[in-house]
Formats: C-alpha cells, structure tokens, sequence
C-alpha cells in the first residue's frame, strides 16, 4: 500500500514527466524531453549525443510502457504509474542507471550541479531549485557518484521521511 506521501512523490514524478500536461505519460512525452535535453545543451539532430539522448529516452519508455501500461493502450494513467512503482518497491531500478546516464552529459561517472539542473529545466524546472535540490542531495560536494546516485534514486521512491536527500532528485521536493 503507497503511503499518502509517497503517493504525493509518485503523482509529482507522473506530471514531471508527462510534457503535454494531458494526464497520461505517453512516448511523445519522452520524445519531447529528449528534444528538450538536447536542445538545453547545445546538441543539434546528427550529434552523437543527440542521438544518445533520444534513444537513452526511448528506451525509458520502451521499459515502462512494458511495465506499468497495464491496458496496453500507448499511455500510462497516473493509477498505472502509482501500481507499478509500488510493486517495483523496495528496490526501484527501472530508469536509475539511464536517468544517471542522461544527467551525466559528460560521461565521466559523476553528475555535478550544472548537468543536474539543466535536465531539471529541460523537463520545465526552476534552475534556483534545482541548483539548492543539488546541494541537499549532494551534501554540499560538488559531484553524486554513480553509486551516490543510485541510493539517492531508491530513497526517492521508498523514503517516507519528507527531509531525505533523495527526495530532491527530480530537482525539488514540493510535492
């Protein structure tokens, strides 16, 4: 059973990805993002890492539309989506290593603050709150390892504690 916080986290992270607001999360939600990542980052359509990006996304989708698309009509309902991160609960692996993968622009094992706050604003986030989201997950260093990442994104979806640090890595905790 969701806890009525963690549901709050869940619907948040639902509308965080749902880019045309029309109450579902859908592949065009997720091709939008990949065209706002890449864009917020200079990448331009034939860049390596364009393309990385697009297919980093696609594959997201691709693994949660065969997960949580429980009706299997092209959309995942915000019902859908809470089902699905409680059963995936206590170990929520689904998207982690390509969420790193997406903020990591650099490929060096290490998000640091401007490569975390520009996915955020490409997603529709402020810049402010995710620079101080940043500094709370971080705890004041200036990178999140791949293994600080992962822990971070778990807590993000069991953690009933409103104060914990993973519950900033979608860039705010206003839930």
């Amino acid at each position: 059973m969701v806890s009525e916080f963690r549901k709050k986290k869940l619907l948040f992270l639902h509308r965080f990805f749902d880019k045309d607001a029309g109450g579902t999360v859908e592949k065009k939600d997720f091709e939008q993002a990949a065209e706002n990542i890449s864009n917020s980052r200079g990448w331009k359509q034939g860049d390596a890492k364009y393309k990385e990006t697009f297919d980093t996304l696609l594959k997201v989708w691709s693994d949660l539309e065969s997960v949580a698309d429980a009706d299997k009509d092209g959309a995942v309902t915000a019902d859908e989506w809470i089902a699905m991160w409680d059963a995936l609960c206590p170990e929520p692996v689904l998207g982690a290593r390509l969420a790193e993968s997406l903020q990591d622009a650099t490929s060096d094992g290490a998000i640091d603050s401007e490569e975390f706050s520009s996915v955020c604003v490409s997603f529709g986030g402020s810049k402010d709150q995710a620079v101080t989201a940043f500094q709370k997950m971080s705890k004041g260093k200036s990178t999140i390892s791949w293994a600080e990442f992962q822990e971070l994104w778990r807590e993000f979806f069991a953690a009933e504690d409103p104060s914990a640090p993973g519950n900033f890595i979608f860039g705010t905790s206003t839930f």
